[in-house]
């Protein structure tokens, strides 16, 4: 018996049965671009945790800040005892973050939650209840965020009931509408118009590519006409950046890409280095519309993983991420490409910077949306290359995309690796 097989049998009787994995190895320990199990075995790593190591694992000086840190103290609450670390923190995110107006943020814990706080603070700041969301979103797992996000399996059956006053309309998803960004904008705007009324909007949130959903990325001008409506209705337009932020698209955030300016931006995963951390920040009045004590949380902006995102900030400063994951982009782009053109089950091949994905068809199958997903060669290739040791996630709707999230600083021979397995396996 292998030391994972000796993990994985005491785990069915320890660990609860809903909390799944995706491969039955333990990881011993990681760093840059792969993972090694108490085995020994190692995986090229395709997922980063799930785009949370961009600076990679065990990053020196987040190990470092993290150290220094814990020898001083491990928590006091900031709503109790503030420390200069969150201010901090706070600063760079009012930097960095799209647009040039005053911003305030607030810390917590997980993504989920910062999704949930800026619907808060939307409802909050405009009096409004109603919440606008997309075909295919993901927003968390907790009540709200279930309510938000569109997929029932596995995130949200038998869960509810769900909070109320969620609306969804469709998302750009050029593979399968064929429309142009604008025309796709205004079949959502139609639908919010006649079936919310305009005047009930408190936020239209949005992730500027999609995550769980697909790696969906709207066709060009769907999300300025979105956001130029949200404004002139006196809605909030938030971008949930929780998987596209921190360099992952090769942009600081993906809403610049479109010269899209949130009023409201949640960010989590790749913003400490693998520490538990999220945020929202927005315009300083809608920020500042909530009163004293309305946010907040016990670890919200624990000063360990403050301290981990201040060095998370500085390493992909000086290792200039965003231009690492254009770099990772120019890599993988022409040979994902090349497999499209060699495999007619590969029905589009998307994404930005090191957020890429192949969706998979059933060849030459048409019907009203697009050609037939195939999730269960989706899921033999993603089973073939666990088995060859390249660590490969799936998602999408339809169970049928392929996903590649590699850390930023993978260098170009491992992804070399990684992509000569995808090629086989295929």
């Amino acid at each position: 018996m292998t030391i994972s097989e000796d993990i994985h049998q005491r785990r069915t009787s320890a660990v609860a049965r809903g909390v799944g994995s995706m491969i039955s190895s333990y990881v011993d320990h990681a760093s840059g671009g792969t993972l090694s199990d108490v085995d020994g075995r190692e995986w090229i790593d395709m997922a980063a945790g799930i785009a949370v190591t961009n600076v990679g694992n065990a990053a020196p000086k987040v190990v470092e800040a993290v150290r220094r840190q814990v020898e001083r103290f491990t928590h006091t609450c900031f709503m109790i005892a503030p420390y200069e670390s969150y201010v901090a923190v706070c600063e760079q995110l009012n930097a960095l973050t799209p647009g040039t107006f005053e911003k305030r943020s607030a810390l917590f814990n997980s993504g989920a939650e910062a999704v949930e706080n800026a619907v808060k603070i939307a409802r909050h700041a405009t009096g409004r209840q109603a919440v606008v969301v997309f075909d295919h979103a993901y927003h968390g797992r907790t009540n709200l965020t279930m309510a938000l996000t569109a997929k029932a399996m596995p995130y949200k059956h038998g869960f509810g009931p769900f909070a109320g006053e969620i609306y969804r309309v469709p998302m750009s998803y050029p593979l399968r509408d064929g429309l142009s960004g604008p025309d796709a904008a205004a079949l959502a705007i139609g639908m919010i118009e006649k079936q919310v009324g305009a005047d009930q909007v408190a936020a239209v949130l949005i992730e500027p590519v999609q995550g769980e959903g697909g790696f969906i990325v709207p066709a060009p001008g769907f999300l300025p006409a979105l956001a130029a409506w949200a404004r002139s209705s006196g809605a909030m337009f938030v971008a949930d950046e929780i998987q596209t932020g921190f360099c992952r698209t090769g942009e600081w955030f993906a809403s610049t890409h479109e010269g899209v300016e949130p009023d409201l931006i949640t960010t989590a995963k790749g913003i400490a280095g693998g520490l538990p951390l999220a945020a929202v920040t927005g315009r300083a009045e809608v920020m500042d519309a909530v009163h004293v004590g309305g946010l907040g949380g016990t670890y919200g902006g624990n000063p360990i993983a403050c301290a981990a995102a201040l060095a998370s900030i500085e390493t992909m400063r000086e290792l200039d991420l965003p231009a690492s994951a254009r770099r990772i982009e120019s890599v993988m782009r022409p040979r994902l490409e090349s497999l499209a053109a060699a495999h007619p089950e590969i029905g589009e091949v998307r994404g930005r910077g090191a957020m890429l994905a192949l969706e998979i068809v059933v060849p030459g199958s048409t019907g009203a949306f697009g050609p037939a997903p195939d999730a269960a060669r989706t899921a033999a290739v993603q089973k073939a290359a666990h088995e060859a040791g390249l660590l490969l996630l799936t998602c999408g709707t339809y169970g049928n995309v392929i996903r590649f999230l590699p850390p930023l600083v993978m260098d170009d021979a491992t992804l070399g690796r990684a992509l000569d397995i995808v090629e086989s396996v295929l």
